[in-house]
């Protein structure tokens, strides 16, 4: 049977990689003005997936996401706020602009592991109670051990289940799919991933949870945003690309949005094709525009 790199006339090639990797931490300085900032800014889905959160607290990580454009006036909103399915309500209540979505780590998140039948109800339960975008974990337990199958019919699964209970709360809901590409280690991996998890209808590839020790780095990045260009050309599909796990500095940004603009060009730098999920990130956004400390969220 054919490969999916074979089928998509893709191959990583790490050397020529690590060298545009290089050429981007040279120039990443120059990158990081005001306007690429704030951009980042604009494509974060806010995050707060700690054992302790409670309604208390993620009502007034909202609360501080509503007052926001009261208090920075010059700054964008962020593109969601991201939390545990059960309290994605908590954040639908409590959300004042509904151009910023809801978002809700789904599937038995981080691990995936569990009944294929609780993650298919988890994920619609998460959309029943308020999720516009689903972010759920590439099954690892079958796709590590080269059943592409059970893995393909795990995330075909989620999705049918999300957009059918996204039909019946009247609104198209997004879903990420989260490879992990810390655990997958090599590229050729990590491209098969992508193409798998695409194949199978995710409308982004996420690269990490930030639960493993290796989250997002700018080689499985850029792997991923030269698959997600690969299949584009093959099928006319746009999707889109999620850094998340360990991003928070502005340089960590700042390479992140070189690497999709590299790759991807820039019809790719909006909410729709590509996000952050960052928990500590807009604070230092937001001092490094600012050139003082800020403390806001």
């Amino acid at each position: 049977m054919e490969s999916l790199l074979d089928k998509y006339g893709y191959s990583p090639d790490e050397e020529k990689i690590t060298k545009r990797l290089d050429a981007i931490a040279a120039n990443i300085d120059n990158t990081m003005t005001s306007d690429v900032l704030k951009d980042c800014m604009s494509l974060m889905d806010l995050t707060t997936l700690r054992t302790e959160d409670t309604p208390d607290s993620v009502a007034k990580l909202v609360g501080k996401v509503n007052s926001f454009k009261k208090d920075f006036p010059e700054y964008p909103l962020p593109a969601s706020v991201c939390v545990f399915s059960n309290l994605a309500s908590v954040v639908r209540d409590t959300l004042e602009d509904n151009n910023v979505h809801v978002t809700a780590v789904s599937g038995c998140f981080p691990t995936s592991q569990s009944f294929l039948e609780v993650k298919v109800k988890e994920c619609e339960m998460a959309v029943e109670a308020g999720a516009d975008e689903i972010d759920i974990v590439l099954p690892l337990n079958s796709f590590m051990a080269g059943d592409f199958e059970s893995s393909r019919k795990e995330i075909r699964s989620m999705r049918n289940a999300v957009d059918a209970a996204a039909v019946k709360v009247g609104r198209k809901v997004v879903l990420k799919v989260i490879l992990e590409t810390g655990l997958l280690v090599t590229p050729e991996r990590i491209a098969e991933a992508s193409f798998l998890a695409m194949e199978e209808g995710a409308d982004f590839i996420k690269t990490s949870t930030g639960k493993v020790s290796v989250n997002a780095t700018p080689m499985a990045a850029y792997v991923m945003c030269e698959s997600i260009k690969a299949f584009h050309a093959k099928t006319g599909r746009k999707v889109g690309f999620k850094a998340a796990g360990g991003i928070s500095t502005a340089k960590d940004a700042a390479c992140y949005y070189s690497i999709v603009k590299t790759v991807l060009g820039g019809e790719w730098l909006n909410k729709d094709l590509f996000r952050f999920g960052v928990s500590r990130l807009a604070n230092s956004l937001m001092s490094s525009i600012e050139c003082k400390t800020v403390s806001y969220f």
